[in-house]
């Protein structure tokens, strides 16, 4: 049975329409943030889409030390307190421990955990304590039926408003693969599923000590996952990803994002309408 979660007036669901979850990988400045998620808004106003801006306070994930964390977490927040505020924009950002969350929660409306840490219980479960939505990345080590562990206990803490992200398996050394039969699979939890297109072209660690990616396959993996019918579609963005101070191999440039809108909000509508 499919479960609805309400972020706002947004309704994500595996039946319904879907939901864009767009931003630049991390908080680099306000000025940045603040014209991206802007021009994200008009992109999506104009094909009807609904969206939810995401960014990132801070990057604990990074495969070496010489990697870019934050501006500030202080700083961050109170930029993506900016976008809620002036833009009416729902905020998507990740929480790494459980002392975060708290300042974290003031602001975002979704809570994200990392794939790397989606076997965190005392994580998982304060997230879940905070009445928030909480989004699980499913960890690249982790087999799609598993994410049920990871969900089961954000519902110990009585929170039913979750979402499950689907992001890649390791395959190999520095590569992931997408498994279509795992989203599926993620489905049958009844919650909403997620497709993240960008991480999912990643290369982890592949630029000696950096992150390669291959962002010629997003519009791939978008139109694929779509296909089999997801909630909602992850895409990290950015005006110029190449200056990008995080992901910047797999980063979609904003000037694409209408494009890609445009083909999986066709797809969206025939896969779910009536007929299908």
């Amino acid at each position: 049975m499919n479960k609805t979660v309400k972020i706002n007036s947004i309704k994500i669901d595996n039946s319904k329409q879907i939901v864009l979850i767009a931003g630049p990988c991390v908080v680099e400045s306000r000025e940045l943030i603040l014209k991206t998620a802007e021009k994200i808004k008009n992109i999506c106003s104009k094909y009807n889409l609904p969206v939810i801006f995401k960014s990132s306070y801070k990057k604990a994930n990074r495969t070496s030390l010489k990697g870019f964390e934050t501006i500030g977490i202080d700083e961050s927040l109170k930029i993506l307190s900016e976008v809620k505020k002036e833009l009416s924009l729902p905020i998507l950002t990740d929480v790494h421990s459980e002392s975060e969350i708290k300042s974290a929660s003031e602001i975002a409306d979704i809570l994200q955990i990392p794939a790397f840490l989606c076997r965190q219980t005392e994580l998982l479960i304060a997230a879940g304590e905070t009445g928030k939505c909480v989004n699980i990345k499913k960890g690249q080590f982790l087999s799609p039926k598993d994410i049920k562990y990871a969900i089961e206990k954000v519902e110990s803490t009585g929170n039913k408003k979750i979402l499950c992200t689907e992001r890649g398996s390791s395959f190999g050394y520095n590569n992931l693969v997408v498994d279509m039969r795992g989203i599926e699979i993620m489905k049958s939890t009844g919650y909403p599923v997620i497709i993240d297109v960008t991480h999912s072209v990643q290369l982890p660690g592949g630029l000696n000590g950096e992150s390669g990616g291959e962002r010629e396959f997003i519009f791939t993996i978008a139109r694929a996952a779509v296909a089999v019918g997801v909630a909602g579609i992850f895409v990290e963005t950015h005006p110029n990803p190449k200056k990008a101070m995080s992901d910047a191999a797999s980063q979609l440039p904003l000037n694409e994002l209408p494009k890609l809108i445009e083909q999986i909000s066709k797809i969206d509508a025939l896969i779910k309408s009536e007929k299908w």
